[in-house]
């Protein structure tokens, strides 16, 4: 198994794969979490263009 982990790439998405799944450390968040938070803040700001038109 440790030569499979040490050979080179291929010129793929593969290699994205490989990076992405590398511990890393700093604030691990849930993909939902971050969209949900997004589609908030968008509400927010169209609601706050109704409200308060410029």
């Amino acid at each position: 198994m440790g030569k499979k982990r040490n050979a080179p790439l291929p010129a793929s998405s593969a290699g994205l794969l490989r990076f992405f799944e590398d511990e890393t450390r700093g604030f691990k968040v849930r993909p939902e979490i971050v969209l949900g938070i997004t589609g908030a803040l968008i509400g927010i700001s169209i609601l706050l263009r109704i409200i308060f038109p410029v």
